[in-house]
């Protein structure tokens, strides 16, 4: 794990977008298809606004998001929603989207259509994850029911949550995909969450999932 220090939020998101571009550039180089997993919430708008400018053959890159709650796409709560208002635009507006949730449909009778779209991208090109104050990752949280299935080196690609300090049921990425990305990228932004993450290196998974994915990650915070 490295960790990158930035003057400001805003340097800190041109040059996590210039770093995510170069990768996928690479990355397409040598396959027919690449994969983009990306988390939802305010922290990555301001990378996805710059990355959708890219230059790349977009049409051959899947995205899909890290975890999603189960909401309708419309709904303020929805990482759906962000995705295509700020990264599915511009050149970008052509990669093809892996939705983690269908409207109408109970998580898991659905999650073995959806696996069936992300297995033939695995390992996932690059990931780029956050983190909350309590060191839960995608939706991955502390001392949620299923954590350790979910966390297991053997777990499915996908995983229901449902952690009872979330309003909603989630579907998310499970611990082995997330650690398997070929490139991975932790956004982080003020002393809090820099803090959260100095104590989850001394931590197990179970306490701290953020832990199971730090092998080989760069970090990238601002105040």
């Amino acid at each position: 794990m490295k960790i990158q220090e930035y003057a400001d939020r805003d340097m800190l998101a041109i040059d996590v977008a210039n770093a995510i571009a170069g990768e996928l550039e690479a990355a397409l180089l040598h396959h027919d298809m690449v994969s983009l997993a990306v988390p939802g919430g305010t922290t990555p708008g301001p990378v996805f606004d710059g990355l959708c400018a890219a230059d790349l053959e977009w049409d051959r890159v899947r995205v899909l998001p890290t975890d999603e709650r189960c909401v309708p796409g419309d709904s303020d709560r929805s990482n759906e929603r962000l995705i295509r208002q700020r990264l599915l635009t511009n050149r970008a507006s052509v990669a093809q989207y892996v939705p983690l949730y269908v409207e109408g449909k109970e998580p898991d009778d659905v999650l073995p259509e959806i696996e069936s779209l992300i297995t033939p991208v695995l390992p996932l090109s690059v990931l780029v994850l956050g983190m909350g104050e309590d060191m839960h990752t995608a939706s991955l949280f502390p001392g949620m029911a299923g954590l350790g299935g979910a966390l297991d080196s053997h777990a499915p690609p996908l995983a229901v949550a449902r952690p009872e300090t979330q309003p909603e049921s989630r579907i998310t990425l499970t611990g082995p995909v997330l650690d398997g990305a070929l490139s991975k990228h932790l956004i982080i932004f003020g002393a809090a969450k820099r803090d959260a993450l100095d104590k989850a290196m001394s931590l197990p998974p179970e306490e701290a999932p953020i832990a199971a994915t730090l092998t080989g990650m760069t970090v990238h915070w601002a105040e």
